[in-house]
């Protein structure tokens, strides 16, 4: 199974891209785009800055801004898992982005997790609690955590369910052993403990009133 996380909202970037495409057209079109004043071209020139080496304008800038938040929020998110996860947990993959920087971004992420059962029922509440840990872990956790966490719990549930059920079993075939022995008792009293402690305090009756040893 996988715990993961997303953000859509490098969509942004796509509706600002296009905006920006949109102006560019216009102003193409635009006959008096060409006596625009020195003025104006130079204040347009202020409002872009330059990002990785790429000269952006504000709206873009913003754009790379969110997307670096972004990437380090997915990362870190993944990270949670992985740490939480231990040896159940596998590497991370990531979806990426292309900033207007022409810069790659994380915008989503995964961490493979083994869902497994254990030898015993013990190891496989372990194991599902590890689960439901890694799955929860990050401070955001996605749909998909959510589910993995409830797949886990259920998992358990039936682990419990197994464990109470061995149990019960158990002590069954311990009270019938029991019970089997009291029987044999019954049939060789000999080979009971009373009958061995009364032979015993007989010995110890005639060594102390007779005042010799008997053989054992």
């Amino acid at each position: 199974m996988l715990i993961s996380t997303s953000y859509s909202s490098y969509d942004y970037y796509k509706t600002s891209k296009q905006d920006t495409n949109s102006k560019e057209t216009n102003g193409n079109l635009d006959p008096n785009a060409e006596n625009q004043s020195s003025t104006q071209k130079e204040e347009n020139k202020e409002q872009t800055q330059m990002i990785n080496g790429v000269e952006l304008t504000m709206k873009e800038v913003q754009v790379v801004r969110e997307l670096q938040s972004i990437d380090r929020n997915v990362k870190a998110h993944e990270a949670a898992h992985q740490a939480a996860g231990g040896g159940l947990a596998g590497a991370a993959s990531y979806s990426y982005t292309k900033g207007p920087d022409n810069q790659m971004y994380a915008t989503a992420g995964e961490v493979p997790i083994r869902m497994q059962k254990g030898n015993t029922p013990e190891e496989t509440i372990a194991n599902a609690r590890q689960v439901v840990a890694a799955a929860m872990a990050p401070s955001d956790p996605s749909p998909q955590d959510y589910k993995v966490a409830a797949n886990a719990v259920k998992m358990e549930i039936e682990a419990r369910a197994e464990a109470t059920k061995l149990k019960i079993e158990e002590q069954k075939e311990k009270a019938k052993k029991d019970e089997e022995k009291r029987e044999e008792n019954k049939e060789n009293p000999q080979n009971s403990t009373t009958f061995k402690e009364q032979v015993k305090q007989a010995y110890d009756f005639n060594e102390s009133s007779l005042g010799f040893n008997i053989a054992s």
